[in-house]
Formats: C-alpha cells, structure tokens, sequence
C-alpha cells in the first residue's frame, strides 16, 4: 500500500460498510492500491488531500489535467492508473445536489444507448411530477425545482445536454428519441422504423410548451448539438446534410401516435 510522501502513513479512506458488505471488518481502502467497485466512497467526496496529514494528494498530467490516480480491483481485474478524481467530484456534486442524481443518470444512459432506460427515467421523472403538482406538501419556498432532465446541461461536464452526450458517443437511437420527445423536428422527419418504434415503446411528444427545443441548446464551448455533429462528422455528416440537428426556437409541434390495437391471433 502506498504512503504519503509527506507523512509515511497509508493513503487510507475510511468508509461504512452496510450491512451486506461482504467484508464488514474491513476498515479502509486505499486510494493509491485498492477501490472495489461495489464500494461508494461515503468520506471521500471531497477526499484530495491525504487523511493524516492533509498534504495534496493530487496529480498532473502532461495536459495540466488534475487527477488522483488508483487501482481498481474488482471481478473484471486488475485496473492499474484509474483516475478516480471524477467519481469522488460528482459524488461530492450529489452530495450537494441529490435532487439532480437521476438526471445524471439520464446522461449515462444517453451514453450507453439504454433507450428503455431512458424511457423509464422521464416516464417515472413525469409521474413524480405531476404527483407533487397535485399533491403540494412541506413548504413550497424550500422545495427544490422540479429538472427537465430532457433539457438537462451537465455542470461537470461541458454543460452537455443528453443530445450533445449521444452524437459524441454514436448513440443514434437516442438522438432520434430526444428529437421525438424534446424538439420541433416535424414529424413527416422520422423514419418509419423509427416512429414504428416508439409507438411499441411508449414514446410521445408531450406538450411542451414554453419549453426550448433541445437542439438550441448550447454547450459550454458555445456549441449547439449540430455544431458538434459538424465537428465530429462521420455518421453525422448526413444528419447535418439533412437539417435533422439545425437548431429551431418556434413552438414544438405535439406528436401522439394511435394506441396499438392488441393482436387478434
């Protein structure tokens, strides 16, 4: 286990194992040796100094970029030089603002393509909603505001919206859903296995007014969700010939598709 250069002593944060820890006796992990993956780091949100000393933990790499680097062993192996700094920010982020952890969620899943993820989270996002609209409780001036995770930016992350998340990661399956739930893309646009898709799914354009078309939304390097498209062109090169990403701030034009009639056979 490594030490700190300055004090000698392990790099060890303590944490609170629950219940079903496999291993409640042990007390520590190290952040230089050690990270299960099935651990949260419960202390160790703003966790960039060491615990015994409080001397600077951190690293730099050849970009300037700060970092506190780890290994991670867990059932997938041995992962040497993980960089651990962002896990601890967004949970230290979290920690300050619970209120915004499924629309994280709603980023991640942007990423990874988990359209039915994603259908699930603003479905149940929607029902909670209209749950505390009808259902006031508590005092009104201290509760949090309800986040349109649609149109959620992300603060750690270049201020990218769930369509800025998808083009940069290849997920065309989620931009054709975020066009379908938070744009004014018109609806003679979308392909029919796209539309077909939805419709099985669930997916319906509510109504939206007020609300900005998603596509208009800028990043924090000024760029729209096209503008980054442009930059990265490849599949994206189409979509961009097309005008399917060009920013609109009109109205957005409501799309309900017919319920499907249950089969006969």
């Amino acid at each position: 286990m490594d030490q700190c250069k300055t004090c000698n002593k392990p790099l060890t944060v303590i944490i609170d194992w629950d219940d079903e820890a496999d291993d409640p006796d042990q007390a520590g992990v190290s952040l230089e040796d050690e990270v299960p993956d099935s651990v949260e780091p419960q202390y160790a949100y703003e966790m960039t100094q060491c615990p015994c000393c409080s001397k600077d933990v951190l690293n730099h790499a050849a970009s300037g970029e700060e970092q506190i680097l780890c290994n991670v062993k867990n059932e997938g192996g041995l992962q040497e030089g993980f960089d651990i700094l962002p896990i601890l920010k967004e949970e230290s982020y979290l920690k300050a603002f619970p209120e915004e952890r499924k629309a994280r969620a709603f980023l991640e899943f942007c990423a990874s393509g988990d359209v039915g993820a994603i259908l699930d989270l603003v479905k149940g996002r929607e029902d909670e909603d209209e749950e505390s609209s009808t259902n006031p409780s508590g005092n009104a001036e201290g509760a949090a505001r309800p986040i349109d995770v649609l149109r959620y930016q992300d603060p750690l992350g270049s201020l990218d919206t769930g369509l800025h998340v998808a083009i940069r990661n290849g997920q065309e399956d989620v931009v054709w859903l975020l066009l379908l739930v938070a744009s004014s893309l018109e609806p003679h646009r979308f392909p029919t296995d796209v539309t077909h898709a939805a419709e099985i799914l669930g997916a319906v354009r509510e109504d939206q007014t007020g609300k900005v078309d998603v596509r208009a939304l800028e990043n924090a390097e000024h760029r729209t969700a096209e503008q980054l498209a442009q930059k990265l062109g490849g599949k994206w090169e189409s979509w961009v010939a097309e005008g399917l990403l060009k920013p609109v701030w009109d109205g957005i034009i409501p799309i309900v598709f017919k319920e499907i009639a249950p089969s006969s056979s």
